[in-house]
């Protein structure tokens, strides 16, 4: 991928309030990243572990991003609080998200009644149901999916085969990766004794503002009311949130995390991936759950939970230890 922006080593720092030592030639012009051992003398690299020391001293880099900790690393170096977090930013820089500007492929198929922004772009074989809206500057990328009264906010980025089902509902700037679902009915069943007995799912999802939502991502919609995404929330690849649960803002979960029905996860929580959630739980704001962790109860206070079921990370690791001598035992 190409970037426009070519600023200088001055400049780059600048942007992240760093402090720029050691370079030659402060006005060089840079192009982005590298890895510290592939970077060259027209890009930037970073350094956040100690493990990479010894690249950073050799690396051809016009600068390294640095935490004070390395702030006399031997190399021309851009001294930041967080690296990782100034990477971030720069990056954003470098390669800005699209935006619609109004291009439809030939082979679309819209709705007449459907509300589309006259710069959204539309891909090839993308599909909009009627009553559908699509706001202002959102891209619909092939083979895409709006249901009917689905409501798509401004800025979007729906990803080739992403698919938002009927009544769902985006906020602004949401991203689709490739295969996600919205609103798939939901895992709701009734057994009669000798069957199972299917219960319509007529609830919607909402997703709020900022909410990344990772490939092949299935959101189920609510069986009455609805399955709720807050703002800024962040969900890997492959991972399932069934139907009435609710992601409280912030929350970052990984691969192949999944939620069961009715579950609410709290604000600012970090989910590990392969992390299982029983139904109809309450998980407290800013827990922390590890990766395959199996969560059975309530989380009532912040903390690091591991294990199956899980407990506190303390707990765990004390409780595993024990698990180890017994098995040494003869």
């Amino acid at each position: 991928m190409q970037t426009r922006w070519r600023p200088t080593l001055a400049e780059a720092a600048a942007f992240v309030g760093g402090e720029l030592r050691d370079a030659p030639d402060p006005n060089r012009r840079v192009k982005g990243f590298a890895p510290l051992e592939k970077a060259g003398p027209e890009e930037l690299a970073f350094l956040v572990s100690a493990r990479l020391r010894a690249a950073a001293e050799r690396t051809q880099a016009a600068a390294v991003l640095v935490a004070p900790s390395y702030a006399h690393l031997a190399r021309p170096r851009i001294v930041v609080a967080d690296p990782y977090l100034a990477f971030a930013r720069l990056q954003q820089r470098f390669f800005p998200r699209p935006r619609g500007r109004g291009r439809r492929d030939p082979t679309a198929i819209v709705h007449e009644t459907a509300r589309i922004a006259e710069d959204v772009d539309i891909g090839p074989y993308a599909v909009v149901e009627e009553e559908a809206e699509v706001g202002a500057g959102s891209i619909l990328g092939a083979g895409t999916y709006i249901g009917a009264r689905a409501r798509i906010g401004r800025e979007c980025i729906l990803h080739p085969h992403a698919v938002v089902m009927p009544e769902c509902v985006l906020g602004d700037r949401v991203v689709l990766h490739p295969g996600a679902v919205i609103g798939a009915d939901g895992f709701g069943l009734a057994w009669s004794g000798e069957r199972w007995e299917r219960i319509p799912q007529v609830g919607r999802v909402i997703i709020a503002d900022d909410v990344e939502i990772g490939a092949n991502t299935c959101i189920d919609r609510g069986t009455l009311g609805d399955t709720v995404i807050e703002e800024d929330v962040r969900l890997d690849n492959l991972v399932q949130i069934g139907h009435n649960a609710r992601i409280g803002a912030h929350t970052a979960m990984a691969a192949q995390a999944g939620v069961s029905g009715s579950t609410r996860i709290g604000k600012g929580c970090l989910i590990g991936g392969q992390a299982g959630f029983a139904g109809h739980l309450s998980i407290a704001d800013r827990a922390r759950v590890g990766a395959q962790a199996g969560v059975i109860g309530d989380i009532r206070e912040p903390g690091e939970y591991w294990g199956t079921p899980a407990v506190e990370k303390r707990r765990w690791l004390r409780a595993f230890a024990a698990l180890l001598k017994l098995a040494e035992r003869k």
